[in-house]
């Protein structure tokens, strides 16, 4: 207060030094009419309202009129006033004076309040084209408040982001409480504390505040303030959706890569393994020229070549798949029949496990590649049988539910933990406890549920620790076999 005195005493003593040099001017210079000297004073006020405000010309005014009245008025060299329409001439003038020292001083307000405001739409204009370059979340939570800093000249500037309960900071200046912006963050409501320089807004993503941001030593406006708000919330979603894009692509690209790897591998291992097992094969038949112990080692060499030609089979039938370059029959089939000629498929690897059947007769036929289901159902009954005590028994279930016929193979294994059941039909996923304890290379699963989304149906797993899993999948019925309800 003291100190804006100060800065004002010098005008209001320009102002008195105007007014003294103008009486001089036409008191003993220049002989002039009463109007004359009255339109110069208030031209005087006119501009010293523009430049120093209404305080000072309000003041130059009185003094105008007193002056005027004193030295211009008749009698001279008095205040009194001989005619009544000196007084009218008097108010007039100071009326006059004093309104066009109001509007002046409002105008003078205005193009400041509007020069303020281009430039603060100019800041956030600025502070927008930085935002947009950063294309990573991390990156631009870290150089959001050093950008305010900057662009808007601020002491310092602190983003609280509350799913992350973390704050990101810059600059120097009053400290920013992060107590505060945590509330302003479940308010949702804007504060400004004058007396600290201190402001907090809401970081907006639509209509839900996911965090805050304070600035100090400088006070923006509110629309400003919830610009920055709205602004950065908008960058932030960008950002995490530019991010969230490219891990797409690379994730679809690892994809063909894995695709067209696995179909370059297993064509290139097709014509060694064909030439190795009919060798073997030719071998084994030479009965006269081989011992027991050459039988027996052929007889692994021609055991491990089916083995292999297996896993060739399954990395083509994946490339396939991935690649789409399959077709399906699809034909309505009772399910009892696909059931059984998966069972006659693994007959030799089940041996004698007993394998319980709860099928009923008069299920409807399901609409389905006959070949590929039956692909679908052996998958599972040979994971099932290697993962399960070979005293324990398999299950295999079809019921109707919900338009959809369910199909489950359950087992009496050590089960699957949690964390692994959204990973299990990944490809080339092994489970953490059995990989090195069974054979396999983690693509049966991803085969059959690629089969089963085929067809329009679903896989699941469920499983309980020490109890065994229970793998099911949906087909649809044929409707031409369904009778109407």
């Amino acid at each position: 207060m003291i100190r804006r005195l100060f800065l004002r005493v010098p005008r209001y003593a320009a102002a008195l030094g105007i007014i003294l040099a103008i009486v001089f001017l036409y008191k003993d210079v220049f002989t002039v009419n009463q109007t004359a000297v009255a339109l110069t004073f208030l031209l005087a006020i006119l501009t010293v309202s523009t430049f120093w405000g209404f305080a000072v010309s309000a003041f130059m005014s009185v003094i105008a009129v007193l002056a005027f009245n004193y030295f211009f008025l008749p009698p001279i060299n008095t205040f009194a006033i001989a005619d009544p329409q000196n007084w009218v001439a008097l108010f007039v003038f100071l009326a006059t004076s004093l309104i066009a020292s109001q509007l002046g001083t409002q105008a003078r307000q205005e193009a400041h309040e509007a020069e303020h405001q281009r430039m603060e739409v100019e800041r956030l204009y600025s502070f927008s084209q930085r935002l947009l370059v950063s294309g990573n979340v991390l990156s631009l939570l870290n150089a959001i408040p050093n950008h305010i800093v900057e662009t808007f000249g601020v002491g310092a500037a602190a983003l609280y982001l509350d799913y992350k309960q973390k704050f990101y900071r810059s600059g120097v200046g009053s400290p920013i409480s992060e107590e505060e912006m945590k509330q302003v963050t479940a308010r949702e409501e804007p504060i400004i504390d004058l007396s600290r320089s201190l402001s907090f807004v809401p970081v907006r993503m639509g209509t839900r505040a996911i965090g805050s941001l304070g600035i100090s030593g400088r006070l923006l406006s509110r629309h400003t303030l919830e610009a920055l708000g709205t602004l950065i919330g908008i960058a932030f979603e960008r950002a995490r959706a530019v991010e969230e894009l490219g891990k797409t692509e690379a994730s679809r690209e690892g994809e063909r890569l894995k695709s067209a790897l696995l179909d370059s591998v297993t064509h290139d291992f097709r014509t060694p393994l064909t030439s190795i097992k009919a060798s073997v094969t030719s071998l084994l038949s030479s009965s006269d020229h081989i011992n027991g112990q050459q039988r027996e080692l052929l007889t692994v060499i021609d055991e491990e070549c089916d083995r292999l030609n297996g896993l060739v089979g399954d990395a083509a039938e994946m490339a396939r798949l991935d690649a789409g370059e399959f077709e399906l029959r699809l034909e309505p089939n009772p399910i009892r029949e696909i059931v059984a000629a998966a069972l006659q498929h693994c007959k030799s690897v089940i041996g004698h496990r007993p394998v319980h059947i709860n099928i009923a007769p008069d299920l409807p036929p399901v609409r389905a590649d006959f070949a590929r289901v039956k692909d679908v159902l052996v998958r599972l009954i040979e994971n099932a049988n290697a993962y399960t005590p070979r005293d324990e028994p398999i299950t295999i279930t079809a019921e109707v539910v919900n338009d959809q016929l369910a199909i489950s193979v359950a087992d009496r294994g050590p089960g699957i933990e949690e964390v692994e059941l959204g990973l299990i039909f990944d490809k080339f996923y092994r489970g953490k406890d059995q990989r090195y304890l069974v054979q396999g290379t983690g693509m049966g699963l991803p085969i059959a549920k690629a089969i089963v989304e085929a067809h329009g149906g679903t896989i699941a797993v469920t499983s309980q620790l020490g109890h065994g899993s229970v793998f099911s999948f949906t087909l649809p019925l044929d409707r031409s076999r369904v009778p109407a309800q």
